[in-house]
């Protein structure tokens, strides 16, 4: 069985973004993080397949 979601911290660490939750949770709080255009301060934000996270100009797609 697969996840439909994923949450914003964990995504940021799997994807090498972030090395540590702790540096994720920063990242996130300060507001360097959007999903989908928005700029997302919840690091439990749940992300589904398709939906588009943009770090430093550097864009993810989740694909679960």
């Amino acid at each position: 069985m697969t996840a439909d979601f994923i949450k914003l911290d964990q995504f940021l660490k799997l994807k090498g973004v972030a090395a540590t939750g702790g540096q994720a949770k920063m990242m996130i709080q300060d507001g360097i993080v959007t999903v989908n255009g928005e700029t997302e301060t919840r690091r439990g934000k749940k992300l589904r397949t398709g939906d588009r996270v943009v770090v430093n100009e550097e864009v993810f797609v989740v694909e679960l």
